[in-house]
């Protein structure tokens, strides 16, 4: 039993250094997707609490995950660059000020439609960005392959700026970006 028990702590320990790694040799576009990622996963969880039957699960389980999201979206507006990154920064900085008041009302009231609603707009945003990001990265590769011949493709959302020289965040008491 000891050893079953040993083996499980040694699998949790080795997924949480290559989630580390993972997270500290992503590029800031990497990220960015990678905290969509954690929202998205954050909230399909507070969704599947609502299956809970015991109050105390159901709230708590709803609560942890949509305050792990909130940190999420706090961070993601935190990031943003509004000096430098023109109107689409602000525009985001709008639509994550919104998201985090949305989930506080999800919080407080336990509505499973404000979540799903707030899901379903991180999910696209997520794939928008996620998009934007392969599209300059096709659009970098064939300028490298090729300078003169490579047409000037501008992805949405590439003048939106992240602030790059803020610290990292620190990660507060019961909050891993991993889950």
């Amino acid at each position: 039993m000891e050893d079953a028990v040993s083996g499980l702590m040694n699998s949790a320990n080795k997924l949480s250094a290559y989630r580390a790694n993972a997270v500290s040799s992503a590029t800031p576009e990497n990220l960015v997707v990678m905290m969509y990622d954690g929202a998205i996963r954050f909230l399909g969880a507070a969704i599947r609490a609502f299956e809970h039957e015991d109050p105390l699960d159901f709230n708590l389980n709803i609560h942890e995950n949509i305050t792990k999201t909130q940190a999420i979206v706090r961070e993601l507006n935190h990031a943003l660059d509004l000096e430098n990154g023109e109107e689409l920064a602000h525009s985001l900085s709008g639509l994550y000020i919104y998201f985090d008041n949305r989930l506080q009302e999800a919080n407080i009231t336990k509505n499973k439609e404000i979540i799903e609603e707030i899901l379903q707009r991180i999910s696209d945003l997520r794939d928008a960005w996620s998009e934007s990001f392969q599209q300059q990265a096709e659009a970098a590769q064939l300028a490298t392959a090729t300078p003169s011949a490579a047409p000037h493709l501008t992805a949405p959302g590439a003048n939106a700026q992240f602030n790059t020289t803020a610290p990292p965040p620190t990660e507060s008491p019961g909050l891993s970006l991993m889950g």
